[in-house]
């Protein structure tokens, strides 16, 4: 295996790792890096999707006493089986959406000319999100993920396909609209994660599958380094991002999306950086 390669995958796998569950969309920032490092053909595409399955890894590690004994008390308590119910509820949409409209999605908005767009307009609604809620203009009704309705979950469920948009990013969009729906920012960041399981675990094992005619025995190093480097670095950012909302907004992540858009696009129009299509 070339060892360039190996260097462009681990550097794919930790930009994974740290994105993910950010709002500032991992989609996105693997897009740019990949247009960066010359890694964006069909085979990078499906490696993309795929090293997304090492930072559910994390997730699950971090949360492995609640899903634990989510598991074991389904048979006989309601309060496990509504829970476990609300995961699928919201994780049905995608399913349904990315079915019908993935391919396309694909093959026309996977640009950085999208990616560095959406970056600017999800800054400019999480700032509008953050200040609503400093004003008093969303009620927090849910403060545990827990206490969710299967309609709400169904809400959150609906919100999370806007991340279709490479640059949405799909934990911006189930935390900020979580909390716009009237959850906590802890319950929309812990339902956030635990949606994240089934959806993106899904999404890497179906475009394995598809693409599988690309794949061959010598790509296992290939993304083995991406799925562990993403493991690790997602695990790291999960924890730190946990103890973050406990005192903070995520007005910071929102300006950040925003000047990164704008250094995209502005590099982008003068010439200076090549962002392959």
């Amino acid at each position: 295996m070339d060892t360039v390669l190996l260097i462009k995958a681990a550097i794919m796998g930790i930009v994974e790792g740290f994105t993910e569950f950010l709002p500032i969309s991992s989609t996105g920032h693997l897009i740019l890096a990949g247009a960066l490092l010359g890694f964006d053909d069909e085979k990078a595409k499906v490696f993309d999707i795929a090293i997304q399955t090492g930072a559910i890894f994390a997730v699950i590690l971090v949360y492995w006493q609640k899903i634990r004994d989510t598991v074991i008390a389904l048979p006989t308590q309601k309060q496990a089986q509504r829970f476990a119910l609300n995961v699928l509820i919201a994780f049905i949409p995608a399913v349904v959406l990315g079915l019908l409209f993935g391919k396309a999605i694909k093959a026309h908005l996977f640009t950085p000319a999208v990616v560095a767009t959406t970056f600017i307009l999800g800054g400019f609604i999480i700032l509008w999100a953050e200040r609503r809620q400093a004003a008093g203009g969303n009620a927090v009704r849910i403060h545990n993920a827990d206490d969710m309705s299967p309609w709400d979950a169904l809400k959150v469920g609906l919100v999370q396909c806007l991340a279709m948009v490479p640059g949405t990013s799909r934990s911006g969009a189930t935390i900020i609209g979580g909390m716009l729906l009237g959850l906590s920012r802890k319950a929309a960041t812990d339902f956030s994660f635990y949606l994240a399981i089934p959806t993106l675990i899904g999404a890497g094992v179906y475009s394995l599958y598809k693409e599988r005619a690309l794949l061959a025995m010598g790509d296992l190093p290939l993304f083995g380094v991406g799925l562990v480097l993403s493991f690790i670095s997602a695990w790291l950012c999960v924890r730190w991002l946990l103890r973050f909302i406990s005192t903070h907004s995520f007005t910071g992540f929102a300006y950040y999306r925003i000047a990164f858009g704008i250094v995209v696009l502005f590099t982008a129009w003068t010439g200076m950086v090549h962002w392959a299509e």
